[in-house]
C-alpha cells in the first residue's frame, strides 16, 4: 500500500499522457497505460525480475495501484516489452525530459554522462562483449548510456540499444536529442576518459559545449608529471566541508592533442586522496581550478545513482524469469529512480537517502485500503519516525 504515496507523482508527471503520446502498444484487456504503469510499479517495489512471477499475484494493493484486478503475468510483460522499439522509448524519454523541465526538477545546463555494462550470463551468441569495470575484463554484456542532472540528482536519459563501435558517437547523438526536446544544447558535460574520443571532443567544442573529462595516463604523461619540479605545484583549497583531502596541489597548463583541433586546458592534481596524480582535461579556459575540480567531483553522483539502480532497481538483472527488453527496463529504472528522488525531496532529513532506505522507512508498510464509489482511501499505519 505504500505505493499509493507515489501515485501523486505519477499524476504530476502525467505518465499516462506520456505513454499515449509515445504510441506504446496495448491490448483491449490491458491498455498501454496500464501495462507500463504495472511494469513501473514492480520497479518501484524494488523487486528483482526473477521474483516478479508469482509472489505478488495475490497482493490486491499492487494491481489496484496499476488500475487492474491482477498484476500482469511474466509472459505478458516479456512479450509486451519486445514490441517496443527504440523510437517509442525515445519518444517517452523526450516527454520525460519535457515534464522534468516543466516541473523544475532538472536544471539541464550541466550533466553527468556515463556508460554501464549490464552483464549477460546466458549462451546467446548475439550479445556482444563489452568492458565491465567491476570485472576488469571484456565479457558478454549490453552497453547502456545514461545522463544525469547533478542538481536534481536524477537520471534524464538512457539508451541501451547500442552496438559495438557506436559508443564514441553516442555523446553527439545525445546532445542532438537533448536540443530537440529541451530546447538547447547542454552548457556542460562531465564524463570520464573512456566515454568518447578526441574528434568528438573537438566537435563538442565547435558546438560551444564545455566539457570536463579525465585524461588517460599514458607512460609519456606519467613521465611528464614525474618530471615537474616541486616549485611548479601550487596548493589550493577546496570548499567541500566533508572532504578529507581539501588542499590538493595543481599545475594548470595548456596542451594540444593529436586528433583535437585547438588548445585544451590540462590540470595536473596530486594530494587528492589517490596514489597517482589526477589529470583533468577541459575546454573551459576561464573558471578557476578550484571550481573545475569541485564540479568534476560531483560526477560521482552518477556512480552513486548507478549503484542505487543496481542495488534496489536491479538494473543488472538481465538474465531472469521475466526477460524484458533491456532498453525498456533501463527506461523504467530511469523513471523509477527519478520518482524516488522527487519523493525524497519532501522528506525532511531524508533527501539524500538511497531508494532502498526510502522504501524500507516509508513505503514498505501495511495500510487499510477502502475502495469507495468516487475515491480510494488509503490509511497508513502509524510510525514513530514517519514524517509524512
Amino acid at each position: 500500500p505504500g505505493l499509493f504515496l507515489l501515485l501523486p507523482l505519477l499524476v504530476r508527471l502525467n505518465l499516462d499522457e506520456l505513454v499515449l503520446k509515445s504510441s506504446f502498444p496495448g491490448t483491449k484487456m490491458i491498455p498501454a497505460t496500464h501495462a507500463v504503469r504495472c511494469a513501473l510499479l514492480l520497479k518501484l517495489l524494488g523487486k528483482a525480475r526473477r521474483s516478479h512471477g508469482m509472489d505478488l499475484v495475490l497482493d490486491p494493493g499492487i494491481p489496484l495501484a496499476g488500475g487492474l484486478n491482477a498484476i500482469p503475468k511474466a509472459t505478458f510483460l516479456s512479450q509486451y516489452s519486445t514490441r517496443l522499439g527504440r523510437k517509442a522509448i525515445a519518444r517517452l524519454l523526450g516527454g520525460w525530459i519535457d515534464r522534468l523541465k516543466t516541473t523544475n526538477d532538472i536544471d539541464g545546463k550541466s550533466l553527468n554522462l556515463d556508460f554501464h555494462s549490464i552483464r549477460y550470463f546466458g549462451e546467446d551468441p548475439v550479445v556482444e562483449k563489452h568492458y565491465v569495470p567491476r570485472r576488469s575484463q571484456k565479457t558478454k554484456a549490453v552497453l547502456a548510456f545514461l545522463a544525469q542532472d547533478p542538481d536534481g540528482n536524477l537520471f534524464c536519459y538512457s539508451n541501451a540499444d547500442l552496438r559495438k563501435g557506436e559508443e564514441a558517437n553516442e555523446t553527439l547523438r545525445f546532445v542532438e536529442f537533448w536540443k530537440d526536446h529541451y530546447g538547447s544544447y547542454p552548457e556542460e558535460l562531465v564524463f570520464d576518459s573512456k566515454l568518447t574520443t578526441q574528434p568528438v571532443l573537438a566537435r563538442l567544442n565547435e558546438m560551444n559545449i564545455r566539457f570536463i573529462t579525465l585524461r588517460a595516463k599514458q607512460p609519456a604523461l606519467k613521465l611528464h608529471i614525474a618530471s615537474q619540479p616541486r616549485s611548479a605545484w601550487q596548493q589550493i583549497g577546496l570548499d567541500i566541508p566533508h572532504r578529507r583531502y581539501k588542499t590538493p596541489k595543481i599545475i594548470d597548463e595548456r596542451v594540444t592533442l593529436a586528433r583535437y583541433k585547438g588548445t585544451l586546458r590540462q590540470l595536473l592534481i596530486k594530494d587528492l586522496g589517490h596514489e597517482e596524480s589526477t589529470v583533468l582535461l577541459t575546454n573551459d579556459l576561464t573558471r578557476t581550478p578550484k571550481t573545475l575540480i569541485t564540479r568534476y567531483a560531483r560526477r560521482m553522483l552518477i556512480e552513486n545513482g548507478l549503484a542505487d539502480a543496481i542495488d534496489f532497481f536491479h538494473l543488472d538483472a538481465l538474465s531472469s524469469a521475466v526477460a524484458l527488453n533491456v532498453d525498456f527496463d533501463v527506461l523504467l529504472t530511469v523513471i523509477a529512480s527519478g520518482i524516488y528522488r522527487m519523493f525524497a525531496k519532501n522528506l525532511r532529513g531524508h533527501e539524500r537517502q538511497r531508494a532502498r532506505q526510502i522504501f524500507r522507512r516509508f513505503l514498505d508498510t501495511p495500510a487499510r485500503v477502502r475502495v469507495r464509489e468516487n475515491e480510494v482511501v488509503v490509511q497508513l499505519a502509524r510510525r514513530s519516525h514517519n514524517p509524512i
